[in-house]
């Protein structure tokens, strides 16, 4: 047999460019190159010319604390829920909504019965709360928990609220889980937290809705802000269906929703 028919011809760069690839798609958090370096023994300066590369190419994007997937990685042609995949989407919707909005943006979401925060992206100008307590134990108080916590249906959510106490974190937070329950009864398509995790802030919360994924977009804000304004949910609303688009959804339902004057 000739060698040629024996032992096919393999692009080695080829190889090695798949391979970060792989392990940017498998990663659940932005991936350095640095990091991408010491996981595949290649030389920082080989890791730094095929990232250049597959960044120029589409496959990859970078960001300030690493590389996600980009737009031409293959998966984003079709539905799906992989880490890396999840993860690419969510980091350019909460980036988009940054610049939008001009505010922090967050993404929830509800998992396994448990309210996780996903991902949040930092706006130059209006910094990030102090999460000094867990979404998991203060949906109650954070307009991210109580839209989801909305959306749920009442056996999930009575199930949610008899495993995690009302902790009362200010003195706006609402300890009542019958007030809790008709707040939530009465959502009217977003929701509202106003310095209820942290004195001086408030956020607003709009829904993500694809298959088998529940979550919440929210933006904070010093309570008082300018931002806070009339036009805000509708343009979260515009982040969030594009987000639940990308993930494999239909269009948002509802109408138009107006921000509550009770910020």
């Amino acid at each position: 047999m000739a060698a040629t028919e024996a032992a096919p011809t393999l692009i080695g760069s080829v190889q090695r460019a798949l391979r970060l690839v792989d392990m940017v798609a498998n990663s659940s958090r932005p991936v350095p190159v640095k990091t991408l370096a010491a996981r595949t023994g290649l030389t920082p300066g080989t890791t730094y010319n095929l990232v250049r590369t597959l960044v120029h190419e589409g496959y990859l994007v970078s960001e300030p604390d690493g590389l996600v997937l980009g737009e031409n990685f293959p998966a984003f042609r079709k539905q799906s829920d992989a880490g890396g995949v999840f993860f690419a989407h969510v980091r350019a919707a909460l980036r988009w909504a940054t610049t939008e909005v001009g505010a922090t943006a967050y993404l929830s979401r509800y998992e396994d019965g448990e309210l996780h925060l996903v991902d949040i992206v930092d706006a130059a100008r209006s910094p990030r709360i102090d999460l000094s307590v867990s979404l998991d134990s203060s949906a109650h108080a954070t307009a991210l928990g109580k839209q989801i916590l909305a959306d749920l249906s009442r056996e999930e959510r009575m199930d949610y609220l008899s495993r995690h106490p009302l902790e009362q974190l200010t003195p706006r937070t609402i300890r009542d889980p019958r007030a809790l329950l008709t707040a939530l009864e009465q959502s009217r398509g977003f929701a509202v937290d106003c310095e209820e995790y942290a004195i001086g802030n408030a956020c607003v919360a709009v829904p993500v809705v694809a298959p088998n994924i529940r979550a919440s977009l929210a933006v904070s804000l010093p309570v008082g802000h300018r931002r806070l304004e009339y036009g805000l949910v509708e343009k979260l609303m515009a982040v969030a269906r594009r987000l639940s688009l990308q993930l494999g959804a239909d269009a948002l339902s509802g109408g138009t929703s107006r921000l509550a004057t009770s910020l």
